[in-house]
């Protein structure tokens, strides 16, 4: 396989717990960050910090709200995370494509 197409694959997305987060805010408008991290099973830290990453990279926005008997995060894809996810989800097709050219069938 010609690893042409690998170095387009966005690493800030590509770490696992960051595509995870990224793959469940793209399916949904938002998600609470406690509803995240239940979904996801990360702890509190180590969600804050994938999401600082995220949100460093403007692929992230989080919403800050206390209308409720405590403090609520609102996590969102952006709209260039939305787009970021889409360029990685079409990386991944080329590798695909790319593979299933070169690999005889089994």
């Amino acid at each position: 396989m010609n690893p042409e197409p690998l170095p387009d694959l966005d690493r800030v997305i590509h770490e696992k717990a960051r595509l995870a987060i990224v793959s469940a805010l793209s399916a949904t408008p938002s998600l609470t960050f406690t509803d995240l991290r239940n979904l996801l099973g990360m702890t509190d830290g180590n969600l804050t910090s994938h999401l600082r990453i995220l949100q460093e990279a403007g692929l992230v926005s989080l919403t800050k709200s206390s209308g409720e008997a405590r403090p609520q995060t609102t996590c969102c894809l952006s709209g260039e995370g939305r787009a970021a996810f889409s360029r990685y989800l079409g990386h991944l097709e080329q590798i695909l494509t790319q593979f299933r050219k070169t690999t005889p069938p089994a």
